[in-house]
């Protein structure tokens, strides 16, 4: 082992969504400390929507995130409804799978081949990769364009939905538009299947014991069901908040969580380590290879089940709209005006929590958890654990440990997907020789 002295700072880790710094100490090779810094600027959101119409908020919260918009939106919309004992009819349940279906197939996309890709092929950027792999920059803009497509015919919009509403939907999609669509994802599911090919295939590995956690639902939906873990808890969604404990980051703008007083996380890997017998027939029988290797505590896996989310959304799309008829309806009105409500759903980057506490349709309170937030205490722990085994098997020259170090890091934290803008309420490595 090397025993070396390094003090490191990566200032602003690339290719992740919003800002963060991480800072490592190392002494006698040996990993000291590391700290993760969520630098973002403290957005408030909580206090910003105090004293809000509560009908009016989902439409804010969106704005947290352009990236997750949706995301926010349908959590509030959820924990608004409940709050307000509003049932929403089965048609717009279908239509916010829809919606949510549309956000993971191109945010999926955005990050496997605009932040992964590039690693891989160990350039900066995708529009850097060899010659002969071109035809993957194409695919990339087809399928986040088919997503996009599908949030407009569905939602309005592919960022900051219009149609989505406390009660249901105000628009309902025209058929006619139904066919050109079921093609269009038709048409991308073979490069979906390439990429699938391409992670599977990639031998990157860092396995440590973890306890994932994610919302089992009936059909993969990312709405309504229990949360569970791996650990083997099964908890209702209103009573989550109950077995989180928050966790103070002096150095970052962001606190960590802790499940059941021990860090966990939350995102693709744990969705299909969890659940995944409730996947898309057609997406089980086409991906039968890439599943075999769930459940999986490698946290690179977490990239090969964004593309498995992305197959099970187009499949679990085509079937909905080739079935479904829609027709016009009323928006489902409030039962009171005074409650409180938990909406939990599952957003691209892990399990997201709201709970709003409503008086005569103003919000008196609300309490967000976020994705990344949860996943820090364990990204930090990963980070350790890929800088250890450098220090125990890397050699060479002092400098090429921290150029080893700075790439492995990057690519580790990148697998988690992490979006900072919503977390903060984080990546630069200060490295002090």
């Amino acid at each position: 082992m090397h025993t070396c002295d390094l003090n490191i700072s990566i200032d602003k880790i690339s290719k992740i969504e919003g800002h963060a710094d991480l800072d490592i100490v190392i002494k006698g090779g040996q990993v000291e400390t590391v700290d993760l810094r969520v630098m973002e600027n403290l957005r408030f959101f909580e206090e910003g929507v105090k004293g809000q119409s509560a009908l009016a908020v989902p439409a804010l919260v969106s704005r947290i995130c352009g990236t997750c918009s949706i995301a926010h939106m349908t959590a509030c919309t959820e924990a608004v409804e409940k709050a307000l004992e509003i049932k929403i009819t089965e048609q717009a349940m279908l239509l916010r799978k829809l919606t949510m279906y549309s956000l993971m197939i191109r945010d999926h996309a955005l990050h496997l081949y605009f932040f992964v890709l590039p690693d891989m092929f160990n350039v900066d950027s995708i529009l850097d990769i060899p010659e002969d792999q071109k035809e993957l920059i194409h695919q990339a803009l087809h399928i986040k364009e088919a997503g996009n497509n599908l949030s407009k015919l569905v939602a309005g919009r592919s960022v900051h939905a219009t149609f989505e509403v406390v009660g249901g939907f105000s628009h309902v999609p025209d058929k006619k538009d139904f066919p050109a669509m079921i093609e269009e994802l038709k048409s991308i599911r073979h490069m979906v299947v390439d990429l699938a090919d391409l992670f599977l295939k990639c031998d990157w590995e860092l396995k440590r014991k973890t306890n994932f956690v994610a919302l089992k639902t009936k059909d993969f939906s990312f709405l309504e069901g229990e949360i569970v873990s791996s650990t083997g808890a099964v908890i209702k969604e209103e009573n989550f908040y109950d077995h989180l404990t928050k966790v103070v980051l002096p150095y970052s703008q962001a606190n960590g969580f802790e499940f059941e007083g021990h860090e966990y996380m939350v995102g693709s890997l744990p969705r299909i380590n969890l659940n995944s017998e409730a996947l898309h027939p057609n997406t089980k029988r086409d991906l039968a290879r890439h599943l075999a290797v769930f459940p999986s505590e490698n946290i690179y896996h977490n990239n090969l089940a964004q593309v498995i989310e992305i197959m099970h959304s187009i499949d679990h799309t085509i079937e909905i709209l080739e079935t479904y008829d829609f027709k016009p309806e009323a928006i489902v009105k409030p039962g009171k005006m005074t409650g409180e409500g938990v909406g939990v759903i599952e957003a691209p980057r892990g399990t997201l929590y709201y709970w709003v506490g409503i008086d005569e349709g103003k919000v008196r309170y609300a309490n967000l958890v976020i994705p990344t937030a949860q996943n820090l205490v364990n990204m930090r722990s990963d980070v350790k654990e890929a800088v250890k085994n450098i220090c125990a098997f890397g050699d060479g020259a002092v400098e090429k440990w921290e150029t080893d170090i700075k790439f492995e890091v990057g690519k580790m934290i990148r697998a988690y997907d992490p979006c900072m803008s919503c977390a903060s309420h984080f990546l630069r490595i200060n490295w002090k020789k």
